[in-house]
């Protein structure tokens, strides 16, 4: 579901209870296009996220956790100076729109009242977070300029008087009684879910969808029964948050869904749905942008490597004829009275064939009877050779693989923060050059950051989500009674219990975290072993991460990410 004027207005309304007459205390500005405001209001601290990705933009209450930029960027500088210490006055949805404005008071530098509007369009690519000046409409700043080269329609740069993004001229769900809403739809034209869409403002097409499935047939009084049936709790604000999960893929809604069949889980506010469904998505859309060259790279040596594997089997097999050679230089030898020089082939008994048939041997005609024997000599040698060296190759591009697979698992459940750790691990490692705007830093190294979780039992684990963080936690973090677990034979992290013998539910949900950060993360029953640290060593020479083990016992768990989300702190 995109997020449209309904769930405008149901987050709106929220925020209205939640944040006006508070007091924004702090600003930050985590990523490029978003933005985190901290609000004290009615006795509690608050943290509202606005976001203008272009894939996920949004705006809610948020109890994630956002890592912020040593240097934040200006248009973060800007707001702190005109919003902290500044008071909500009133948080307002425009029309039906996916538009929220946030009216702010405040003091400039003279002690003057001041009057601000914060503006958060909700529009897909053409997203914006606007600061205004309230009185005079002067735009103060944006988190994203739109000059009029790139768009006719309107301007959006400091100085410039603001204006709202045009209108669509659709109708008000909540202001149509039936028999407007009958003049709406035309019944012999059909699709009368795309006529719903076309003729009122703030509904998806997941809605619309909704309506027509409830109705079930195209009749005046289904359609009109089914409408009011959708819009009319929506309109008195009764809501039911959810989530359905049909096939690994997520749709959230304010109510239920019944034309899509799937896992519903309900949740107590609109921002925690919103919270819960969001949760890692423009994360792993922002890995994706800074890290796109960093996966293609990984993903063409894995391909480099398993093509040639493919060829040095074609080599082995061909090796794997030596044998023969040897075979054939023997029968020669012994044969030498019957051939002459000039031949092109002689045929022999075949002492090694039970049944002492004849076999065609292949000879150089320029060559002496013994030096063709001693030919076959040379190539049964050199193939005898080959065959070590080809083994020795395939066990070490079987190795790459295994690594380039545990290093692209690992980019899947990344944050930015986990890729440089890969970045910096591949330079290490002399896979890739360093970047020439990270040569012309000095940086101190960091002590990898390891999450932290804690069980039901209330008993405290850790995992490591890079090589880096797998080997501080594993080499370094840990102490030697402590309990490390890993998905058996599956690239995945390293994760340990601070805890020498800790409860079958810590286990079960620490293996469970394991198996999700894992490349079994889709799947079900995915073994997990655990040993004592003492038990796992990391063999000399070998790559970053890897390790072995013994004393291990293994569970089989399913990854849940709903426990994941609630275990971690």
């Amino acid at each position: 579901m995109s997020f449209d004027g309904l769930m405008t207005r149901a987050i709106t309304r929220e925020l209205q209870e939640k944040l006006e007459t508070g007091r924004i205390s702090r600003v930050f500005q985590p990523y490029k296009t978003e933005l985190l405001l901290t609000i004290r209001a009615k006795g509690t601290n608050h943290s509202l996220l606005l976001s203008a990705n272009p894939s996920f933009a949004r705006a809610h209450l948020t109890t994630e956790k956002y890592d912020n930029p040593q240097e934040p960027p200006m248009f973060c500088m800007l707001l702190r100076k005109h919003l902290e210490g500044s008071f909500i006055e009133k948080i307002e949805q425009v029309d039906m729109e996916r538009i929220i404005t946030i009216d702010i008071k405040g003091k400039d530098e003279l002690g003057d009242t001041t009057y601000k509007t914060l503006v958060i369009e909700i529009m897909g690519r053409h997203s914006n977070i606007t600061l205004i000046d309230k009185e005079s409409k002067r735009i103060i700043d944006s988190i994203k300029h739109i000059t009029p080269s790139q768009s006719s329609v309107r301007t959006v740069l400091p100085g410039h008087t603001y204006e709202f993004p045009p209108g669509q001229g659709k109708t008000d769900p909540f202001s149509v009684d039936e028999e407007g809403l009958l003049r709406k739809l035309d019944f012999n034209q059909g699709k009368l879910d795309k006529q719903l869409l076309e003729a009122f403002s703030g509904i998806s097409p997941q809605v619309t969808k909704e309506i027509v499935h409830r109705a079930k047939l195209s009749q005046q009084k289904a359609i009109v029964s089914a409408f009011f049936e959708v819009i009319a709790p929506l309109k008195a604000n009764r809501f039911e948050p959810q989530m359905v999960v049909v096939n690994g893929k997520e749709a959230f809604s304010l109510f239920s869904l019944t034309h899509i069949q799937g896992d519903v889980r309900y949740f107590s506010s609109v921002s925690q749905l919103l919270d819960r469904f969001f949760y890692g998505k423009g994360e792993r859309d922002r890995v994706k942008q800074q890290a796109h060259d960093l996966e293609r790279f990984l993903r063409n040596e894995l391909s480099k490597n398993e093509k040639k594997i493919k060829k040095l089997e074609k080599t082995l097999v061909d090796a794997e004829k030596a044998q023969k050679y040897q075979r054939f230089g023997e029968l020669l030898t012994v044969n030498l009275h019957i051939v002459k020089r000039g031949d092109k082939a002689v045929d022999v008994i075949d002492y090694y064939d039970e049944f002492w048939g004849t076999v065609t041997i292949t000879l150089d005609p320029q060559k002496s009877p013994s030096d063709n024997a001693q030919n076959y000599f040379r190539k049964y040698n050199k193939a005898k050779k080959s065959v070590a060296v080809v083994e020795e190759q395939i066990e070490k591009a079987k190795q790459e693989i295994q690594y380039l697979d545990q290093l692209i698992q690992q980019m899947e459940s990344a944050s930015p923060k986990d890729v440089e750790e890969i970045r910096e691990e591949l330079v290490e490692e002399g896979y890739v050059r360093r970047r020439q705007k990270d040569s012309k830093k000095k940086k101190k190294p960091i002590k990898p950051q390891v999450e932290s979780y804690v069980s039901s039992a209330g008993v405290e684990f850790f995992v490591g989500k890079n090589n880096k963080q797998n080997e501080f936690l594993t080499n370094r973090f840990a102490r030697q009674d402590e309990i490390w677990l890993h998905t058996k034979d599956i690239p995945g992290s390293h994760v340990v219990i601070r805890h020498t013998n800790p409860d079958e539910t810590t286990l079960t949900e620490a293996a469970t975290v394991a198996a999700f950060y894992s490349k079994a993360r889709q799947s079900s029953g995915v073994p997990v072993d655990y040993t004592k640290i003492r038990h796992v060593k990391k063999p000399n020479g070998s790559k970053p991460g890897f390790v072995i083990y013994d004393n291990q016992t293994t569970l089989y768990v399913t990854p849940d990410e709903d426990l994941v989300l609630k275990l971690r702190k």
